[in-house]
């Protein structure tokens, strides 16, 4: 035991450290530069959309019985064709009306309960959200980005 407590230990000290390497900030002369390639599963932002933030949180009660038992708070952003900013401002009445309303229906089947952060639950309420904000903008939304989620058991 005490040759495999030691062996270790040794092991632990002695493990070669890894090579890091340094670029300049600012890209000129001494250190080297490393060249991060994107990933080829990483999605491909279009130059021709811009995003932009839906003002103020979505606040989601979840209630259970008659009594609200927790609060879900997010925060959206839309990915839409660049210079369609005012349109989505002009319209955000009604987007977070019909934002909420998805929101809601979400809570109520269930989808902010348990593990709610699982891909699979998130994917349906941003698809939701998706066809939601096309039926009122048309074709300008390319996606609904959920930049912030939380929530707060009471």
């Amino acid at each position: 035991m005490v040759g495999l407590a030691a062996g270790a230990s040794i092991g632990f000290f002695i493990k070669p450290t890894p090579e890091i390497a340094l670029a300049n900030p600012c890209g000129e002369g001494g250190g080297d530069t490393v060249q991060i390639e994107p990933s080829p599963a990483a999605p491909e932002v279009d130059p021709n959309s811009e995003f932009v933030k839906i003002n103020n949180q979505f606040v989601i009660p979840i209630v259970r019985g008659e009594r609200v038992t927790a609060l879900v708070v997010l925060s959206l952003n839309l990915e839409v064709i660049s210079g369609n900013r005012e349109a989505v401002y002009l319209r955000e009445p009604k987007l977070r009306d019909e934002f909420l309303q998805v929101m809601f229906n979400h809570a109520n089947s269930g989808g902010f309960d348990g593990v709610f952060t699982q891909t699979s639950r998130l994917t349906n309420l941003r698809r939701a959200l998706r066809e939601v904000a096309t039926s009122i903008l048309g074709d300008v939304v390319h996606d609904v980005l959920v930049t912030n989620i939380v929530r707060q058991d009471q």
